[in-house]
């Protein structure tokens, strides 16, 4: 039941994007959705252009990282996690915790992150 949920809501999302392709409301549900359903490129592709409409948003900088973790770029990812921390992000507890990232782990950049806790 839980697949048909997201398929609807996924068809919703998608519906109000085509509408309004810069409706951040619907995209940023939409980037969860296709993660979860590991649709990573689809997850990617949103957050890369929810990181051009909200430059400034340090969760959407995060997801963005998350994102490039998950499909293997490992370069981006850490660019996009130095942005996200850069401006604001501080969730380190979620960040250490965060399977998303799993790839990230283990380059000592990752343990570099988390000593610019504040």
């Amino acid at each position: 039941m839980k697949d048909v949920t997201n398929d609807v809501e996924q068809s919703f999302f998608e519906g109000l994007v085509r509408r309004d392709p810069n409706f951040v409301d619907a995209l940023m549900p939409l980037a969860e959705l296709y993660t979860k359903k590991g649709l990573h490129e689809k997850g990617l592709e949103v957050d890369e252009r929810l990181s051009k409409l909200r430059p400034q948003d340090p969760v959407v900088h995060y997801n963005l990282a998350c994102s490039f973790a998950l499909c293997g770029k490992k370069e981006e990812a850490f660019r996009a996690l130095e942005r996200a921390i850069e401006l604001g992000y501080d969730d380190f507890e979620h960040l250490k915790k965060d399977t998303d990232l799993k790839s990230l782990r283990g380059d000592p950049r990752f343990k570099s992150l988390l000593l610019t806790k504040k």
